[in-house]
């Protein structure tokens, strides 16, 4: 069931910093950024797909992210825009469908578009900071390690990477540091992802993602 208007953070830690000067608090906010746009790829195929051009990203993607941020499951046109520039910045240009979409559907009775529920399975995309690089003062390249923790099993978690081999299990009540000890001794076997964001009025706002 869709978790509506809830982040989940995850207990991520950045394994190298390239550079001095990035401090726990700008390591926070990257942190917090990412998780608000990092979705499910059983929805939009990949948690977080590559782009060059927010306005080029995939609109399943694009949409799912904004009702995932939104507090109301019952919004307007405007609610969605306004929404959507938050996240992705100024520079963004993708207009909602006045029909509505697979996102939210339009209710004539209100006048309102309703976020559509999303039924999950039992593995949860996650990602582990692996680098940061400050940009010239302005902006960030980040380095995540893409994995999925399966809950399917009664007494473990097994840590897939995306192309969903196990790599490792652990014990339902060990914690998730002994998952991430996992990803980072078997790197070579995850995706990676570089993630490039810059500052814009005092948020973080991500310009492009690549595969690495």
């Amino acid at each position: 069931m869709f978790l509506f208007g809830m982040v989940i953070y995850r207990n991520i830690r950045v394994q190298n910093n390239e550079n001095n000067n990035v401090s726990i608090d700008e390591v926070k906010k990257i942190e917090e950024k990412l998780s608000c746009v990092y979705l499910w790829k059983e929805i939009t195929g990949e948690a977080l797909p590559a782009f060059q051009n927010i306005n080029s990203a995939d609109d399943k993607w694009v949409w799912e992210v904004v009702k995932n941020n939104l507090e109301n499951y019952e919004v307007s046109y405007e609610d969605i825009m306004e929404e959507a520039k938050l996240i992705f910045g100024d520079n963004f240009n993708k207009e909602f469908p006045r029909e509505g979409n697979s996102s939210f559907s339009f209710n004539n009775e209100i006048n309102k578009y309703i976020a559509i529920e999303v039924e999950f399975d039992q593995e949860e995309d996650a990602f582990l900071l692996d680098n940061i690089k400050k940009v010239d003062e302005t902006g960030y390249e980040v380095e995540i390690i893409e994995y999925l923790e399966d809950y399917s099993s009664k007494d473990s978690v097994v840590i897939r990477n995306t192309s969903d081999d196990e790599i490792g299990r652990v014990a339902l009540s060990e914690s998730e540091t002994k998952m991430q000890e996992i990803v980072k001794n078997n790197k070579d076997r995850f995706s990676k992802k570089k993630v490039f964001l810059k500052n814009e009025n005092d948020r973080l706002i991500i310009e492009r993602v690549e595969k690495c």
